[in-house]
């Protein structure tokens, strides 16, 4: 997909939702929240924090609250996307039609609300990264390589880690090492190319 600039952007490459989308984006502007782009979609925040995504899919679109955890979901509208996800809770729609317009709004008031009172879940400490022998072994014959590893922020080194790790055979071990000692050395991120902001 190419780079977002704005939430118009957004819309028109998915056309297909895109009376949904304007819907929601409609019921948004009538808050406080500050309309932005991130992670090639649209993200809307207040004082600097994420409350609320609008995003759009194969199937489905919808909204995403960061912190949505904390809402009372009294309707029962909300999803958790992954069982991994601790905060973040999706509302999907497959149609215009599905949006019930008070109910999303007060959905996304009360995750205002929430935010303001300081309701979100804190990212948790980074556990010590245990480097797997055979890149450790590639440190060995090779300094630059182990100071560009150590100078990643932890995610990454966590996220190269992972990728040697779990690796069922040898030679598929050593077939990850060939493709990660270049993105290592060069500074980038096993997953930076997922990432478009």
């Amino acid at each position: 997909m190419p780079k977002i600039n704005s939430v118009d952007d957004y819309i028109e490459s998915h056309h297909h939702f895109s009376d949904g989308l304007n819907l929601l984006r409609s019921i948004i502007e009538k808050t406080e929240l500050v309309e932005t782009i991130k992670w090639n979609s649209p993200v809307y925040t207040i004082d600097g924090k994420n409350v609320v995504g609008m995003g759009a899919f194969k199937h489905h679109f919808g909204i995403w609250f960061f912190n949505g955890v904390f809402l009372k979901d009294e309707k029962n509208l909300l999803v958790t996307a992954q069982e991994k996800t601790k905060g973040l809770r999706q509302m999907r729609f497959e149609s215009v039609d599905d949006i019930n317009t008070n109910a999303v709004l007060a959905y996304i008031k009360e995750a205002i609300q929430n935010q303001k009172l300081g309701k979100e879940i804190k990212p948790e400490k980074t556990k010590t990264i245990v480097i797997p022998e055979a890149l450790k072994q590639e440190f060995k014959n090779n300094e630059a390589l182990y100071s560009c590893f150590k100078s990643l922020p932890p995610y990454k080194q966590k996220d190269y880690c992972e990728y040697i790790d779990t690796a069922k055979r040898e030679a598929t071990v050593t077939s990850r090492l060939e493709k990660i000692v270049p993105m290592i050395l060069a500074g980038i991120g096993l997953n930076d190319k997922y990432k478009n902001c």
